[in-house]
């Protein structure tokens, strides 16, 4: 069994996802929302998220891979699965569980903007600054964290560990 420690534990994870949903509402008040979780690895930051936002959401889900099994991004962004209804005219909040190079979140940002939302706006659980090749604006930001291959709480390695309640390290065997 692989040893696993802790970075962000569930505790206070929760009580970010709380202020997140709480600004997202504020921010949002008298409007509707489409939120679009990326598939797989922010499903559970989503769920948590969504239950937090205190305003009328349509949620719909958009399937993205830009990792193989390894812990290094294959550098190659495939669209696994496409939303099912039109965003055109709708405030769009994307939720992704870590931005590092951005370029998943660039690439699927301009694919976005064809779809002509009235906005565009990205809520990310985890933020790896170290390795960003390009700059992408986070609006709403979990935490930042150096640069380490993460798993749990919706993160994974080859599909594995998703179902952990905190988000931790898989150290070096």
């Amino acid at each position: 069994m692989p040893k696993i420690s802790t970075l962000i534990d569930a505790d206070k994870i929760a009580a970010r996802v709380r202020e997140m949903g709480a600004q997202i509402t504020k921010d949002y008040v008298g409007m509707e929302i489409v939120l679009v979780p990326v598939l797989k690895g922010s499903f559970v930051f989503a769920a948590d998220l969504a239950r937090e936002i205190d305003l009328p959401v349509a949620i719909d889900f958009l399937g993205l891979r830009s990792y193989g099994d390894g812990t290094k991004s294959s550098g190659i962004v495939q669209i696994t699965s496409d939303l099912t209804k039109p965003i055109e005219g709708k405030h769009v909040i994307v939720i992704e569980d870590i931005v590092d190079t951005g370029l998943t979140m660039q690439y699927l940002f301009e694919n976005l903007e064809t779809r002509h939302p009235a906005s565009v706006k990205l809520a990310s659980l985890l933020h790896k600054p170290a390795r960003a090749k390009v700059d992408i604006e986070i609006d709403y930001l979990g935490f930042t964290i150096e640069d380490v291959f993460v798993i749990g709480y919706g993160l994974d390695f080859a599909e594995r560990y998703r179902n952990m309640p905190f988000i931790g390290v898989l150290e070096e065997q």
